[in-house]
């Protein structure tokens, strides 16, 4: 899946509410499912992405699961945000600020 692709899934399931999150064990940086941030700011966020500001890695447990990296820089600040696909579905992992 290219970069494109990935920004216009990840918005559509955002739109659709068709998203989960992973649960972690130490220290849950996904402010999206703690409520800190809303679909709206995620969506903004995704949309401001650039392609050089993408990486793809492989998912921790599942290795035939792509991770795909966002990381945007929205009013000086650079954000992290870490999802993946699953059929129809969008799992985000992480959605924070960077840290520095």
């Amino acid at each position: 899946m290219d970069f494109y692709d990935v920004k216009s899934k990840a918005i559509q399931c955002l739109n659709e509410g068709k998203i989960f999150a992973e649960n972690r064990l130490a220290g849950d940086k996904n402010l999206l499912k703690l409520g800190l941030i809303s679909i709206v700011e995620v969506i903004q966020l995704i949309k401001a992405t650039r392609t050089n500001q993408h990486l793809i890695s492989k998912h921790h447990l599942d290795k035939s699961v792509e991770v795909h990296i966002l990381k945007p820089v929205v009013l000086n600040v650079k954000w992290y945000i870490k999802l993946y696909f699953i059929n129809s579905d969008c799992w985000f992992i992480s959605v924070h600020k960077a840290e520095k």
